[in-house]
């Protein structure tokens, strides 16, 4: 029981979020399709808070022009608390780039899609992302699936926590 991994979301949040028109109102009266340009960034801080507390961030930023104006910038980053132990660093290290982001994804997209939607704008809905090639391909390999930690494993981790986050968070609004 002692070598059970453990991965337990201990808190999501919104970081920080922005919203910006730099022309309007002259560009919301145009009936121009707008460019819609999207960057995604993974930040890992692997700072321990408390014990083996880790914070996970995804940044989005999206923007919308019309012809060389910018219509839009969003700026939002999305962030998590990850109670991590009894792993191997390359398990850990593979949590922190795939696990923790997977979760973290689907808040930083509604929220997104929120700011837009709020400033007055058609939703703009991001895609879905592979955390795990992504992950691979910043290490310079193609995915695989015999790394040191097999992703089914990793899945089976997740699957477990948010079920887990999910019933805390049910018994804390029940009271």
């Amino acid at each position: 029981m002692a070598d059970e991994h453990v991965f337990n979301i201990q808190r999501l949040y919104l970081k920080q979020a922005s919203l910006e028109q730099p022309n309007s109102p002259e560009l919301l009266l145009k009936q121009d399709q707008p460019n819609v340009e999207v960057s995604l960034n993974v930040d890992v801080e692997p700072t321990t808070w408390r014990g083996n507390i880790h914070e996970v961030m995804v940044n989005a930023t999206v923007q919308a022009k019309i012809a060389d104006q910018v219509l839009f910038i969003v700026k939002c980053q999305q962030a998590g608390l990850f109670e991590i132990f009894n792993m191997t660093s390359t398990q850990l290290t593979t949590v922190l780039n795939v696990v923790c982001p997977q979760v973290i994804y689907p808040y930083l997209r509604s929220n997104v899609t929120d700011m837009i939607v709020r400033g007055g704008f058609t939703p703009v809905n991001l895609a879905a992302i592979n955390f795990h090639a992504m992950y691979e391909q910043r290490k310079g390999k193609q995915p695989q699936s015999q790394s040191g930690t097999q992703p089914q494993d990793m899945q089976n981790v997740l699957a477990n926590a948010i079920s887990d986050f999910q019933k805390r968070k049910k018994k804390g609004s029940s009271k």
